[in-house]
């Protein structure tokens, strides 16, 4: 597993490398946001920790550059804020999860586990809806034969609605095997996906695959 650093804290990004080399991974560490994105663009990662105050290009920016251009890969963002806000930005923006300084290097490396077993949890199967087809294992998703490009987020929540087809799920079921976290009833990240996940899915088509069940939340359909 190769992981990309981004932080400009040199103690910290000192840290970082060599608790997670003794831990096996491979790492690359960049303190320069310009420089940073420019890594994560050439190169292949299996995830990328990125704090968000750098110098040239703050986190926000690289996070939003890489999410425009399709990049897929897992991110965890580094804040110094413990600040609801700045939480959700992240996760709307794309990013995987959040952690907030000072953390434990366990808390993580456990992060870093949970991120990357959601991608061998998924199973390797193409699973197929009318004229939607989703490989599960390719993370491709296409319908009518035309190929629709899907955020990890994005996937990530077709997939969960699909393993749960015809069953409502609520907000906060999805925010937290999705996030993994609980959200506050007032916070919009579930329905802002959602809301992005149906354009891509059912805008445009005669069928639509995912309904809004009114006091609960969302579900797939495919009757």
């Amino acid at each position: 597993m190769k992981i990309l650093i981004i932080e400009d804290a040199e103690k910290t990004a000192s840290f970082l490398r060599k608790g997670l080399t003794e831990k096996g991974y491979v790492v690359d560490v960049e303190s320069n946001g310009q420089e940073g994105l420019v890594l994560a663009q050439v190169n292949s990662y299996d995830l990328i920790i990125l704090d968000v105050m750098l110098p040239q290009l703050d986190g926000w920016s690289i996070l939003k550059e890489l999410r425009a251009s399709d990049n897929k890969t897992y991110i965890i963002m580094l804040t110094a804020r413990d600040d609801t806000d700045d939480k959700v930005k992240g996760l709307n923006l794309g990013a995987d999860d959040y952690l907030v300084k000072p953390f434990a290097f366990s808390e993580l490396v456990a992060r870093i586990q949970t991120v990357l077993r959601r991608q061998s949890s998924i199973q390797k199967d193409i699973m197929v809806f009318a004229d939607l087809e989703i490989d599960l294992n390719k993370k491709r998703v296409s319908r009518e034969g035309n190929r629709i490009e899907l955020t990890p987020k994005e996937f990530m929540l077709l997939s969960l609605l699909i393993r749960n087809n015809s069953v409502a799920l609520s907000r906060s079921e999805i925010s937290e095997k999705i996030w993994n976290i609980n959200f506050d009833t007032d916070t919009n990240v579930v329905d802002v996906h959602i809301r992005r996940l149906r354009a891509k899915i059912d805008d445009g088509f005669k069928k639509k695959f995912i309904k809004t069940v009114r006091g609960i939340g969302y579900m797939f359909d495919e009757s």
